[in-house]
């Protein structure tokens, strides 16, 4: 019974009985070597649906509310990946909020780190600031019907931005990436969520008092259960025996 994985078994044991004799000699990988097995822990063709979603409001002391939402879903058959985007806005009691008199030094190198980056920086009263990244992975036989497209096309190199009584909020493209940046009115402070190809940045600065942000991003992820386990099986072995060409 699977004759050919039996003689595969064998053939692999055979291999590290000898090389157990000659002892391992490691080569160097190169960064282009490394850089090519990203993202391979998943078969290809797993993934039949993928969906991100961001959103980032601040509501200040007065209840004005300013932010956005962007959403982008790819699939087999989706053309062309399109983020879409919706501004938000919401009026408050009408009053002023006092102007902010906080300080924050430093923090420059928050912009320029790589993977999931997230920092909440007060020097204020009574203030509420939330980053959360979610990931939700599902299995299915078929990919989820996509959703209607709410809100505006952003291409790339465009900025669609908003403002009102809380500050401006400015969503922006650039190559291989999606920003939202808040700049809250009357020196209360700024928030930033950005996703691109070096990970995810969610970067909350106070100035002010009773704030409330919020920075949240989650990703869909829905993997094909329909696959076939002798495929799986084989390509395995198929690695196996790059390693050997490679001098493993």
């Amino acid at each position: 019974m699977k004759t050919s994985y039996w003689l595969a078994a064998a053939c692999l044991a055979a291999s590290a009985s000898s090389f157990a004799n000659e002892g391992f000699k490691p080569i160097a990988v190169s960064d282009q070597e490394l850089g090519e097995l990203r993202g391979r822990f998943v078969m290809p063709g797993r993934i039949i649906s993928f969906g991100i979603v961001m959103s980032s409001t601040w509501r200040n002391a007065s209840g004005d509310l300013i932010g956005a939402t962007s959403s982008m879903q790819i699939q087999s058959s989706t053309v062309k990946p399109q983020f879409y985007v919706s501004t938000i806005k919401q009026t408050g009691n009408g009053s002023t909020p006092t102007q902010g008199t906080g300080n924050v030094i430093g923090g420059a190198g928050l912009n320029s780190t790589q993977g999931v980056t997230q920092s909440v920086r007060a020097a204020g009263d009574s203030n509420t600031a939330y980053n959360d990244v979610g990931i939700n992975v599902t299995q299915s036989s078929t990919a989820p019907a996509l959703a209607p497209a709410q809100g505006q096309v952003l291409m790339n190199g465009q900025t669609i931005s908003g403002s009102n009584g809380a500050g401006s909020v400015a969503i922006s493209s650039f190559s291989g990436g999606v920003q939202m940046a808040i700049q809250a009115s009357n020196n209360q402070g700024t928030a930033l969520q950005q996703v691109a190809q070096s990970g995810l940045l969610q970067n909350t600065t106070l100035l002010g008092n009773s704030n409330a942000v919020n920075n949240q991003t989650l990703l869909n992820v829905v993997l094909n259960n329909n696959i076939n386990p002798g495929a799986g099986a084989s390509q395995n072995l198929n690695q196996l025996k790059g390693l050997r060409n490679l001098g493993y």
